[in-house]
C-alpha cells in the first residue's frame, strides 16, 4: 500500500475516534499510535497533518460539504462517510501538492473499503461538486506540501 493511501486510512480511523470519544485530537492521535504502528514515518506524519488540518478547519469544511450536499444534513451522514468527506475536502482546499483527481480517487476507494456499498458514489459526487465550486485556499498557512 502506498504511503499516503495508508496515511489517509490512519487519518480516517483517528477522525472517527475523535468524533466518538470526548478527547483532544492530540490524545486521540497518541492513543491511536499506541495501538497501531505506522508502516513508515511518512505515513504517520501525513496522517497527523490530515487529522490536525481537518479538525482545525472543521467548521469551514463542514460548511462547504453542507453547501454542496443538497438534501443531506451532515449529521445524518454515516460517520465514516462524513469523516472521509472532511479529510478529502481538507486535501482539496488546503493541500497544494495533491491533485484533485488523486484526492477524490483515494477518498472513493477508502469509502468503498470502509463504508457501505454506495458510499463510493456518494463521496465521489460530493467531492466532485466541491472541486468544481470551491476555490483552493492557496493563501492558507496549511496550503503546503
Amino acid at each position: 500500500m502506498r504511503k499516503r493511501t495508508q496515511a489517509r486510512e490512519y487519518a480516517l480511523q483517528i477522525l472517527y475516534q475523535c468524533e466518538l470519544n470526548p478527547e483532544s485530537p492530540e490524545e486521540a492521535i497518541r492513543s491511536f499510535w499506541e495501538q497501531n504502528q505506522p508502516g513508515c514515518p511518512e505515513s504517520r506524519l501525513y496522517a497527523e497533518k490530515l487529522v490536525l488540518g481537518t479538525l482545525t478547519h472543521k467548521d469551514q469544511i463542514d460548511e462547504v460539504i453542507t453547501r454542496v450536499a443538497r438534501n443531506w444534513q451532515l449529521s445524518r451522514m454515516a460517520v465514516i462517510d462524513r469523516n472521509i468527506l472532511r479529510f478529502a475536502t481538507y486535501e482539496l482546499l488546503f493541500v497544494s501538492d495533491i491533485p484533485p483527481k488523486v484526492a477524490i480517487n483515494e477518498a472513493v476507494n477508502i469509502a468503498k473499503k470502509f463504508s457501505q456499498e454506495d458510499s463510493g458514489k456518494f463521496v465521489n459526487g460530493i467531492l466532485d461538486k466541491i472541486t468544481h465550486t470551491e476555490k483552493k485556499m492557496a493563501d492558507s498557512p496549511d496550503a503546503q506540501a
